[in-house]
């Protein structure tokens, strides 16, 4: 989950191991639709990242769309912010 300073955008990912080549986007939007996001991933205790410059790329992206490679990098420091957050609190990832 990542979001914006000025005009908050949000964009969730998704990604299934057995299924999918790379993570996708499952949600997306900017303003309302963006805090809206934040407040599911909140309710959910979904860990959320603020990159402005990858959130403006993200929800540049079509809702089902893998990330590009060129995005792989900077989506894998996302992941390893999460899996950080999940080894901390002792939490298991689903496989």
């Amino acid at each position: 989950m990542l979001l914006t300073a000025r005009r908050k955008k949000a964009a969730a990912l998704g990604y299934n191991a057995g299924k999918d080549k790379a993570p996708k986007v499952v949600a997306s939007g900017a303003g309302t639709i963006a805090e809206k996001i934040l407040e599911i991933a909140k309710t959910h205790d979904i860990p959320v990242h603020e990159d402005p410059n990858l959130a403006n790329l993200l929800s540049s992206l079509q809702i089902g769309q893998t990330i590009p490679p060129d995005l792989y990098r900077l989506v894998a420091e996302v992941l390893t912010f999460i899996y950080d957050i999940d080894d901390a609190f002792g939490l298991k990832r689903k496989k």
